[in-house]
């Protein structure tokens, strides 16, 4: 490494690192080790690409900026792609006769749509019970098809909400 290089580097550093960090931190959502991660991997590119950093090509900060988000969405990407885990052993088939888990479900379920205000048990009765469409289900109701629609809406926003104070995640 020249001397220059040395220079330019610490120059780099002097002027943008702080801007630098608090944009790491900001991409990784207040992850102050993956920050430290992709800060640390923005400069040593910058190192290895020094001849792209001279002011008269453009902003410094910008580069650096757009190489941390950069590396950021590759993490992300690679992550995304690789959600499968391998396991030891291979999980041991379920008993398709054993019906206790979609039984333990429905009782939840069960439990959850008790917690909704009438008008919304009577809605998901209606269209998700009996799959009755939206019109006659406003013909059964006696209400407009605009508020099936927007009761359907929220009560099944209101149901998500009571499973998960259950503990039962989506």
């Amino acid at each position: 490494m020249t001397s220059n290089q040395v220079a330019l580097m610490q120059q780099l550093h002097d002027e943008h690192g702080q801007a630098l960090w608090g944009y790491c931190v900001r991409l990784t959502g207040n992850d102050r080790a993956r920050a430290e991660d992709v800060a640390q991997e923005t400069l040593l590119r910058a190192w290895r690409h020094f001849s792209v950093l001279d002011e008269s090509q453009g902003s410094v900060r910008s580069w650096l900026f757009t190489v941390a988000r950069n590396i950021v969405i590759d993490e992300w990407r690679s992550r995304r792609a690789h959600r499968e885990l391998a396991v030891a052993e291979v999980p041991e088939v379920a008993d398709p006769s054993d019906r206790t888990d979609q039984l333990l479900l429905s009782w939840v379920v069960e439990e959850a749509v008790t917690r909704l205000s009438p008008e919304h048990r009577a809605v998901l009765l209606e269209c998700y019970y009996r799959g009755t469409p939206v019109a006659e289900a406003a013909r059964r109701l006696g209400i407009p098809e605009g508020t099936v629609k927007s009761r359907t809406h929220y009560a099944l926003r209101a149901l998500r909400l009571a499973l998960e104070e259950m503990g039962v995640g989506a």
